[in-house]
């Protein structure tokens, strides 16, 4: 090594030791700061002004600038009190095994190239499929999200169901809250939307079995060929599980292929008194999880399993003259032999070392603790006036609405707009809003372990009383003209 790099390896260091220290310092004030820091039009402005120099900068220097300037204008999604979307906090340990293995930058795509993670990642994938009920043909991958884990098991299946010359003919079929994925997933892999049909749900928002059964029989009689039920553990915007044993029944009396787009709710599964609720997930040829979501591990990080990993290998292996040195042998996976990527990172080594450090019984526990965080949420909310719960507090998520009887429809919903923008513009809390048959609701999805029962308690009061004032603004408005 010369004098230059030397000197570089040693700026990087200092480098690094500055950053961790200015980071964990960061993360030990999180609950006291704002949920969300936006980038006003003045700071937009001096970012689109940082050009970039024909010659470098100082290495302290850039680590201050993206620090100050970038980072710090975003949302604090590991805020105890982040209740907007599902991806949940990441575990420190997740963050530390993530940058452990982007320093070593691995080339996971084939045994050769990573043997030791290779081996992990196989590991891995065989205790989880264990969790979900899967037999020793079971297999998967680790992929960037749900979103490809979706659209990876989504062309096993169109490759396992349809023949190429009747693709054409595939029908798939989703429930009202299905993610968006799915559908998007779908489109790609040649299945447009005058083929997906959107099955309706029951009151509690899992996808109606009638109407399922009556939708594929009557595809069947106008020729089309069934091929994929999508059914969700835990949907996005309440938490539901579609009825996964009836479904299971329909699809092996059909010879459709059950997909579970597990990607929030499969963590359930490592719980002890909620994992009851994903019976049946055992049926299903395949599952979507993600780790970046309950599993509190840093993006990106999902998996695909499947209950048959020939079937992933039958749509995905290629064997190009330049990887012919590199085929796996008997016992070992190639996983760009498994997915769409080839140059792909070794994903599930950071989920590996925080369940290493941490062990499943104490992430199951942090899982069981969402639970709690919502049921409290509902509790509070019982206790005021003019509040509607429109989905019970369940894996996590409770919907609800302030609805006082002399608004319309059309005035609540702009209402309870309002009072989500007041409560994220305080700073307090991050409440968003959803639609559930056409109402605009405010949603809850609590999963940070670390937040307790005065934040959630103190969040429903503090949006109580920005309803109140809105309400009376609304109503003397109202009055006045």
């Amino acid at each position: 090594m010369n004098k230059q790099e030397m000197t570089l390896n040693n700026q990087v260091q200092r480098a690094v030791e500055d950053f961790v220290q200015r980071f964990c310092a960061d993360n030990r004030e999180l609950a006291t700061n704002r949920i969300i820091e936006k980038a006003d039009e003045s700071q937009i402005s001096k970012l689109k002004k940082i050009e970039i120099p024909a010659k470098g900068c100082p290495i302290d220097t850039v680590v201050t600038e993206m620090m100050e300037e970038v980072y710090k204008y975003r949302a604090l999604s590991n805020h105890p009190r982040f209740f907007g979307f599902v991806p949940g906090p990441a575990s420190m340990l997740s963050w530390l095994g993530d940058i452990m293995t982007a320093a070593y930058n691995i080339h996971a795509a084939t045994w050769s190239t990573s043997s030791a993670a290779s081996c992990i990642e196989q590991n891995l994938i065989h205790w989880l499929c264990t969790k979900a009920g899967y037999t020793k043909k079971s297999g998967g991958l680790f992929v960037s999200g749900g979103s490809m884990a979706n659209m990876t098991a989504l062309t096993a299946a169109r490759d396992k169901i349809l023949k190429e010359e009747k693709q054409h003919l595939g029908v798939a079929y989703v429930s009202e809250q299905t993610h968006s994925s799915v559908a998007k997933g779908l489109r790609i892999i040649g299945i447009p939307n005058t083929r997906i049909r959107k099955i309706p749900t029951d009151p509690w928002f899992r996808m109606d079995i009638n109407q399922l059964k009556a939708a594929i029989e009557a595809d069947i009689a106008d020729g089309l060929i069934p091929f994929v039920v999508v059914a969700s553990a835990g949907t996005t915007n309440t938490g539901s599980i579609d009825p996964l044993q009836e479904i299971a029944s329909i699809c092996h009396s059909y010879d459709i292929w059950m997909h579970v787009d597990g990607a929030y709710g499969a963590s359930v599964l490592l719980t002890k008194k909620y994992k009851h609720l994903l019976k049946g997930i055992e049926a299903a040829d395949s599952i979507s999880w993600d780790a970046h979501k309950w599993l509190f591990q840093t993006y990106s990080c999902g998996m695909v399993l499947v209950k048959d990993r020939s079937n992933l290998f039958n749509s995905f292996n290629a064997h190009p003259e330049y990887l012919k040195d590199l085929e796996a042998k008997e016992g070992q996976v190639n996983y760009g032999d498994m997915g769409m990527e080839l140059t792909r990172p070794a994903r599930g080594l950071k989920l590996w070392f925080t369940l290493q450090v941490m062990g499943s019984d104490a992430i199951g526990y942090a899982i069981e603790h969402g639970f709690q965080l919502a049921e409290w949420a509902e509790d509070e909310l019982k206790k005021k006036k003019d509040w509607e719960i429109l989905s019970h507090a369940q894996l996590a998520i409770v919907n609800f609405r302030f609805a006082p009887s002399d608004l319309t429809e059309k005035q609540i919903d702009e209402l309870n707009q309002n009072i989500s923008k007041a409560i994220i513009d305080d700073g307090y809390a991050g409440v968003f809003t959803t639609e559930l048959n056409g109402k605009k609701v405010l949603r809850i999805c609590a999963l940070n372990p670390d937040a307790t029962e005065s934040d959630m308690r103190n969040t429903v009061n503090l949006l109580n009383e920005y309803a109140k004032e809105l309400y009376q603004s609304m109503t003397a408005m109202k009055i006045s003209s």
